[in-house]
């Protein structure tokens, strides 16, 4: 089997033993120095680690102080840490439609879904490839909206020549299976001071020094031994980049022109960390999307469904009054089709072949 994704942290077992041996293995100057470097990834002054990306989402969502029924716009088309971020905040989630150019929030949908209790602007950058900041930005700044960006699998990423998380508060997730892991993990990038003190006080019980407590806060704190995990593939951020885009490219060249598969596109001014390379298998393809994966996968082909359903399309959310389902004919349809298919870093040649072979195979090309 070809597998989806590949885990490599063998880099990192110097850093982490270096803790190990410290006998201090909790939040220290190990994370102090991931932060450093993830600052510069994002170009922003500030990068606050946290435990996972959904407290990334949740914690940047309580230092905006929003009130019970205030108002986050984001997108249907995402993991659920997105929803349960909002709701876990207190706050209401609205939903405007996706482009199927890249996945992501359209912003010609965004101004409809803005109602007076609207707050804060979420985009998602979903796969790796950043939502359309160019035309959401002034959006949002026209409302008088945060901007919350929810960069889960964009590190790295840029919206001409901007890197993802440098606009308002972005958020990311350092999940095993991201470009760059600390297992578990999540950072928070901004260039507000005041937004990064409040932030670095609530993550560690709401204290600025021991016992000194100035809002009641939680227990976000990333420990030294996850962030020495991270640090070597930081610092390697732009090799695995460079793979993930070589082998995207060679996938886009092979699968070209066959019928009822629809190829990922990067669009002008931005460029594509591909944390997935995500097909579109059409309504005029031989077989439907589902079938298409079980055929891949009796092939050895690795392959995921991301997502299968809208966000709020399930039976926990209908009923819930702070989840204000819409008409999202796009990400629905997109949702039916989408499928993603190997792209790491560790793919061979040979493995990018047989990943190509076995498409047009099941696609009859």
């Amino acid at each position: 089997m070809i597998p989806i994704t590949v885990v490599d942290v063998a880099a990192a077992e110097d850093l982490v033993l270096q803790v190990l041996r410290s006998g201090a293995i909790a939040q220290g100057p190990m994370v102090k120095r991931f932060e450093d470097a993830f600052s510069g990834v994002a170009g922003v002054p500030h990068a606050v680690a946290v435990n996972n990306g959904t407290t990334a989402l949740v914690a940047s969502l309580q230092v905006l102080d929003l009130q019970p029924g205030d108002e986050v716009v984001t997108s249907p088309f995402t993991f659920v840490a997105t929803l349960n971020a909002i709701l876990e905040a207190g706050a209401t989630a609205r939903f405007a439609d996706i482009s199927d150019e890249d996945f992501n929030l359209d912003p010609a949908e965004v101004e409809a879904a803005i109602t007076p209790r609207t707050k804060v602007l979420m985009p998602v950058h979903l796969y790796g490839q950043m939502a359309d900041m160019g035309r959401l930005v002034p959006i949002a700044e026209n409302h008088g909206l945060a901007l919350v960006e929810d960069a889960a699998q964009a590190v790295g990423a840029t919206f001409e020549g901007r890197p993802a998380g440098s606009y308002g508060l972005g958020c990311f997730s350092l999940y095993a299976t991201k470009n760059i892991t600390t297992a578990e993990g999540g950072v928070i990038t901004t260039a507000d001071d005041t937004l990064a003190d409040r932030l670095r006080v609530l993550r560690n019980q709401g204290m600025r020094q021991r016992y000194q407590y100035e809002v009641a806060g939680h227990n976000y704190r990333m420990t030294d031994v996850h962030a020495a995990i991270g640090i070597p593939q930081l610092e390697q951020l732009a090799t695995i980049t460079e793979a993930r885009q070589r082998n995207a490219e060679a996938l886009t060249k092979g699968l070209d022109g066959v019928k009822g598969l629809r190829t990922p596109r990067v669009l002008p001014g931005r460029t594509h960390v591909w944390h997935q390379y995500t097909v579109l298998v059409t309504d005029d393809a031989p077989i439907s999307r589902d079938e298409f994966a079980a055929k891949l996968t009796e092939k050895g082909i690795g392959n995921g469904i991301y997502y299968p359903k809208t966000v709020f399309d399930y039976d926990c959310y209908r009923d819930n009054p702070n989840v204000v389902a819409s008409d999202v004919p796009v990400a629905e349809r997109v949702a039916r089709q989408a499928l993603s298919l190997p792209v790491h870093p560790k793919l061979t040649d040979a493995e990018l072949d047989t990943i190509i072979g076995a498409v047009r195979e099941v696609l009859g090309a």
